[in-house]
């Protein structure tokens, strides 16, 4: 069981794996993708959410296809107050700096992407984007992310 599983085995019942991935002989780890549900869905439309959600990352926010670091975490029934028990919330914190159209452009593929392949509708998926300023991030051993060459562009 890798450091990960362990850290959030107790409340976490299924994680991609934490992958670091080289550009340019950098490690990145952009951003971090949260996604909560209510347990009992099913392995691939789990997986069809993370997807989804890492698809129209690449696509609005212009990320690299290889930089993916997502945890889903399902709660109980009784943990998870939703509207049904397809309600899935998805945060995303993410170097501040896209545009007002490439979160609107984020937005819309997400539930899109989610709603095509899984039995959620549109309206069972609730998005938080948190734009953190990158003075605010310790990355690559604890180096400012704003001190740092991180690959490529925020400002879209």
């Amino acid at each position: 069981m890798n450091i990960l599983r362990m850290a959030f085995h107790l409340e976490m019942s299924v994680i991609t794996t934490k992958r670091l991935i080289i550009h340019k002989r950098k490690v990145s780890i952009m951003p971090l993708i949260k996604i909560h549900t209510q347990k009992g869905k099913a392995k691939q439309v789990r997986q069809a959410i993370m997807d989804g959600v890492h698809k129209a990352l690449v696509s609005a926010f212009k990320i690299p296809v290889t930089d993916r670091t997502i945890l889903l975490t399902e709660y109980p029934k009784e943990h998870f107050s939703g509207r049904n028990e397809n309600f899935t919330i998805v945060e995303i914190t993410a170097f501040a700096g896209r545009s007002k159209d490439a979160k609107r452009q984020l937005y819309k593929e997400i539930v899109d992407n989610i709603s095509v392949t899984t039995k959620l509708k549109k309206e069972d998926v609730f998005i938080i984007v948190n734009d953190i300023s990158k003075e605010n991030w310790g990355i690559r051993g604890g180096q400012m992310a704003s001190e740092v060459d991180i690959g490529f562009k925020v400002d879209i």
